[in-house]
């Protein structure tokens, strides 16, 4: 299957509408939150509650497109990210014109949220393994890279639509009905138009039972422990924003409703800060895992600094940005160097583990980060502060990371374009299917 081939395209188009409706999800999801008059951390729930889901039922999808097909697993996928969608827009104008009390309102948006991370998460599955099934070994990592890319492309898109869809007569629940149109729209022309069968499915495999306790392993053990705190930190920024910008904005007059033009600029600069450098910085520089580690983690920190002593909503926008830039240059760092670091026969088991990182930092990070927010303004952004500390000493004190992977003569260490950019939340957007060649 070639890239240019429309069933790539339709692809492509299931894995944007994920990414973007995710994003402009959390783009309105504070406002609605506060609108409610609701605590910010029962608000983070509903995000950490989909993560969970989604981390425990991905591989049943996985295996499940083997039996059904991917078109079928796909469209099973797409439905769940429809009826999510809607069920979550339903909920959220109930709760905001007054026909159901908040907490009732905000119940039904958690079950919502729920249905996405029970099923929203075979779509991306099937897809990859879709693309695994038609391609040869030569150019699949190329294929992976530009459906990966679709996802990134997506984390711009999302915050930007979002205040467009912002209407009158639906207000905040604008965006959501929006995306569930769209993404209804994609399921039929995946249901009319994307070829099925013709091929051998490439089955998905599990792991090797002496690849099981790989994260204990010295060689990688410090790479997935740098990556915990980066991705940790990232998921503490990113469920803290919007409510951190509606606060700025409250001092300038802005209203609730009115600060979400504001959000979308927000998360827009910090999409654009991770894609520049993915996309633009680490391919012209030529860096290695060693200097990605480093030069992540200390802007990540330098973000988080800016959160911490910028005043208004440019110091947040900035400090944002920032630390995203730093994210963007730390996760193809540590995703590369144990890659690096293994063997070809364990390749498929440290892709795994570190897949998983997404769905731990996404889970009680958030909360945690959301709930210091609430306690004191600065809380959060001094946590990640430490943590990302933490993790630059860590580039120092571990030798794996201190030294690198090992030298090999005949290979290129620059993490390529096939590494997925950093900025999409959550395991929804790193979840990648590996496949035997």
């Amino acid at each position: 299957m070639r890239p240019t081939s429309s069933a790539f395209m339709i692809l492509f188009a299931v894995s944007l509408i994920a990414s973007a409706g995710n994003m402009g999800l959390q783009s309105v999801l504070p406002a609605i939150g506060r609108q409610f008059g609701l605590v910010d951390t029962l608000v983070a729930g509903a995000f950490a509650l989909s993560a969970l889901i989604w981390t425990l039922v991905s591989p049943f999808w996985a295996r499940l497109s083997d039996r059904l097909g991917r078109k079928r697993v796909m469209m099973i996928g797409l439905g769940g990210f429809i009826v999510s969608m809607t069920g979550f827009g339903v909920a959220a104008t109930a709760g905001l014109e007054g026909w159901l009390a908040p907490l009732v309102a905000f119940g039904l948006m958690a079950t919502a949220r729920g249905v996405y991370g029970l099923f929203g998460s075979a779509a991306p599955v099937a897809s990859q393994a879709y693309v695994a099934d038609r391609t040869t070994a030569q150019t699949r990592t190329q294929s992976m890279s530009l459906l990966a890319s679709a996802q990134g492309l997506g984390t711009v898109i999302g915050p930007v639509l979002a205040p467009v869809f912002v209407l009158p007569i639906v207000g905040l629940a604008g965006p959501l009905y929006a995306f569930a149109l769209i993404a209804a729209a994609v399921l039929v022309v995946v249901w009319r138009k994307l070829p099925s069968g013709g091929v051998v499915r490439i089955p998905t495999a599990k792991a090797p039972r002496a690849s099981r306790g790989l994260w204990k392993d010295p060689r990688i053990r410090d790479y997935m422990l740098f990556g915990l705190l980066i991705v940790s930190a990232q998921a503490v920024n990113i469920s803290v924003l919007g409510f951190h910008v509606i606060d700025e904005m409250a001092g300038s007059g802005v209203s609730i409703g009115q600060a979400q033009p504001f959000i979308a600029i927000a998360m827009f600069a910090g999409a654009v800060g991770t894609l520049m450098v993915q996309w633009g910085l680490i391919p012209l520089l030529k860096m290695q895992p060693r200097d990605l580690l480093r030069w992540g983690a200390g802007l990540a920190l330098a973000g988080n600094v800016i959160s911490v002593l910028g005043a208004g909503y440019y110091g947040a926008v900035v400090g944002y940005g920032v630390m995203s830039m730093g994210v963007g240059f730390a996760r193809p760092g540590f995703t590369a160097g144990s890659s690096l670091s293994v063997e070809p026969h364990e390749q498929g088991a440290v892709a795994g583990l570190m897949m998983s990182l997404a769905g731990l930092g996404f889970l009680a990070p958030p909360v945690i980060g959301v709930a210091l927010y609430e306690w004191l303004e600065p809380a959060p952004f001094v946590g990640n502060c430490l943590l990302l500390a933490l993790a630059l000493g860590l580039c120092w004190w571990s030798g794996p990371l201190r030294r690198g992977p090992p030298d090999l003569p005949d290979r290129d260490e620059t993490p390529g374009p096939d590494l997925q950019p950093a900025s999409q939340p959550g395991p929804e957007g790193g979840r990648r299917f590996a496949a035997s060649s």
